[in-house]
């Protein structure tokens, strides 16, 4: 009898004799993988959990896209819940009952491509005191639409919100509706995300005239009144809009814009050094970004030189943050003047500054800059000289040098002096095995990722004699694509020094084979507390030598707690169909997907997040779904 109540007790004996509300209390104080992951160890802590659900004040639940029936039980009725955040990837409209509660103070749905314009509706009708909001790719699949009147019933209704994040294209919405809607919006909001609208609906909204039909004498109430944080994407960026912006938010400290043209502006849709002079009028811009993409045309700001940087330096005294994108005429006489004019600058990007050169960071040691981020992607005539500049900043923590091809191993040998380097970006660059030794006395300690992407010269016995023999405790994400002389062998080295990856990319590398994924497959990071193979993400598109043998240590139980999986899938389409049912919560790619990326890049940010119990809520979920078939994989081994 007591052998039996030890067993069915997970074999904790005495679990059960524990006051519940101890219990109650310990698990409160737990987030839900957590939770979950207790769970699954004993019947009374199961119990615990099922109850702590119905009075949990936050639940969060972002790495895993659960179905309807997995979620009901995650989320019983709950008064005290505040705090909801959920990837509804593979949920719709009839999740919204569940998803939307009067008690939310703070709601975020990722991935909400197959609800329509409803959940927002719903959203301003039942959360009254909602103060945080973000919803993403909402009715972006085929028949599902969202209306101006759903923005309407949204703003009308959560008259508390303070942060609204609407990543999904609002440009559909009707103009001469828009505007007169965003007067309902609450007046505490302080930041506004928008993932797409036209430069022309930005400056309708925020002018005070325009875009009403206004009875004489009738005053237009002030739109956004307290916005201190604008991010907006838009089809150009124009003198017209930013002015707007400017003028018309008076409390702005965060503006980010970002636009990709289709087809090369004109000068009415541009920025030019006249648009340039009116950023920051009153004072209390701290962040400013403005971003040329090169998504669907290689355009520039052809209309903005020095003098642009020149009238915006006036008024950039209390910078902070400045991220310049696409500014193709600037020299570094105006780069240099934002150093001089910025002197609490501590994160400087610059991308696609084809003239920019060492020149700009000659005396930056003599400067009172102490910059902690700094990003020169695409600055093509930059040199190791530039590098052993800026390498004067020894609190430097991201350092991004992607497609920077003229830097090579001195640079590398400047970099090793920066130990509290975080984040490097080195893709493309002219770097050799020699180079990369540098990083090995110091600076591989204390980074967390490292890109070295289509680093040519760089082979095995470089990658090995990185990782061989350092214990390297930090190290998450690792880029090792497009090397042509990569081969297993470099992975094996990284499987022997138990490097703890969390992601790791080797696309485009057509030695790495079978071998490496068996290698991956049996890595033990930490035996005490990991019990495995701790990647989240493998990217292993056009790897030349990956089989169907490599599809079989890629099932479970192997990789337990992998997410994103890049493979060819045109090699093997029945075995990546096969693969994609017997994991479920597997995210796999296999057109050539960049895995991971996100719309608003963030390089800066180093959170990371312990992921180990989600693997245990995975199982909890999987025990209301019913097993998984693994006979689909060995039927799809049989066919080839």
């Amino acid at each position: 009898m007591e052998t039996t109540e030890t067993e069915s007790n997970g074999g904790f004996e005495g679990l059960d004799l524990l006051p519940s509300a101890l219990l109650a209390t310990i698990f409160t104080k737990l987030d839900v993988p957590s939770i979950c992951s207790c769970a699954s160890t004993c019947k009374t802590f199961r119990s615990c959990a099922s109850q702590i659900l119905s009075f949990l004040p936050t639940f969060h639940l972002p790495e895993i896209a659960p179905s309807m029936d997995s979620l009901r039980p995650l989320l019983p009725p709950n008064p005290f819940l505040r705090s909801l955040k959920v990837d509804c990837g593979r949920l719709d409209d009839s999740a919204i009952q569940i998803l939307v509660r009067p008690s939310l103070h703070e709601l975020c749905l990722l991935n909400c491509a197959d609800f329509s314009g409803k959940l927002l509706s719903e959203i301003g009708g039942l959360c009254k005191d909602l103060r945080s909001l973000c919803l993403g790719s909402v009715a972006e699949k085929r028949g599902r639409a969202v209306h101006i009147s759903d923005l309407e019933e949204l703003l009308s209704g959560c008259t508390q919100l303070e942060a609204l994040v609407l990543m999904f294209d609002v440009s559909l919405f009707l103009r001469h509706n828009f505007a007169r809607v965003w007067t309902l919006a609450s007046e505490k909001l302080t930041s506004l995300e928008i993932g797409y609208i036209s430069s022309v609906m930005v400056t309708e909204l925020l002018s005070p005239n325009l875009g009403f039909h206004q009875l004489p004498n009738h005053i237009r109430p002030s739109i956004l009144p307290s916005i201190q944080k604008l991010c907006l994407s838009v089809d150009y960026i124009t003198d017209t809009m930013v002015t707007t912006i400017s003028k018309g938010l008076i409390s702005l400290t965060h503006l980010d814009l970002r636009d990709a043209p289709l087809i090369e502006p004109s000068i009415t849709l541009d920025l030019t050094n006249n648009g340039l002079q009116q950023i920051n009028q009153h004072g209390r811009l701290k962040h400013l970004s403005l971003i040329r993409s090169q998504e669907f045309l290689p355009t520039y700001f052809r209309r903005v030189n020095d003098l642009g940087l020149l009238f915006m330096a006036d008024n950039c005294a209390n910078m902070e943050s400045i991220c310049l994108g696409g500014f193709c005429r600037v020299t570094d006489t105006g780069f240099k003047t934002i150093f001089h004019a910025c002197s609490k600058l501590f994160k400087l990007k610059v991308s696609h500054g084809t003239q920019l050169t060492d020149l700009v960071f000659h005396d930056v040691s003599a400067t009172s800059l102490s910059l902690l981020h700094v990003s020169l992607r695409w600055c093509s005539l930059l040199t190791n000289q530039a590098v052993a500049n800026l390498a004067s900043n020894k609190d430097l923590k991201v350092l991004d040098l992607r497609c920077c091809r003229n830097l090579g191993d001195e640079a590398l040998r400047a970099i090793r002096t920066l130990t509290r380097l975080k984040v490097l970006l080195l893709d493309g660059s002219d770097i050799s095995d020699v180079g990369l030794s540098f990083l090995r006395s110091r600076v591989i300690q204390s980074l967390v990722t490292l890109s070295v992407r289509g680093c040519k010269k760089l082979t095995d016995k470089g990658i090995s004699a990185l990782f061989e023999g350092c214990s390297i405790t930090e190290l998450r994400e690792l880029d090792l694509s497009n090397l042509p002389n990569l081969s297993d062998n470099a992975v094996l080295s990284l499987a022997k020094g138990r490097i703890p990856i969390v992601e790791l990319r080797v696309r485009q590398c057509p030695l790495i084979g079978d071998t490496a994924v068996m290698a991956l497959a049996s890595m033990q990071v930490d035996e005490e507390r990991w019990h495995g193979n701790g990647l989240r993400l493998l990217d292993l598109f056009n790897c030349g030598g990956i089989t169907q043998l490599s599809f079989r240590w890629l099932k479970k139980p192997y990789f337990p707690r992998l997410r994103w999986l890049g493979v060819t899938g045109s090699v093997n389409r029945d075995m990546v169909d096969a693969l994609a049912r017997n994991r479920p919560f597997l995210n796999v790619a296999c057109h050539g997907e960049e895995l991971g990326a996100e719309q608003w890049d963030s390089s800066d940010g180093l959170y990371m997040h312990d992921f180990d119990e989600v693997d245990e809520l995975e199982q909890w979920l999987l025990e209301g779904e019913g097993d998984t078939d693994d006979e689909e994989m060995a039927d799809a081994e049989l066919m080839e």
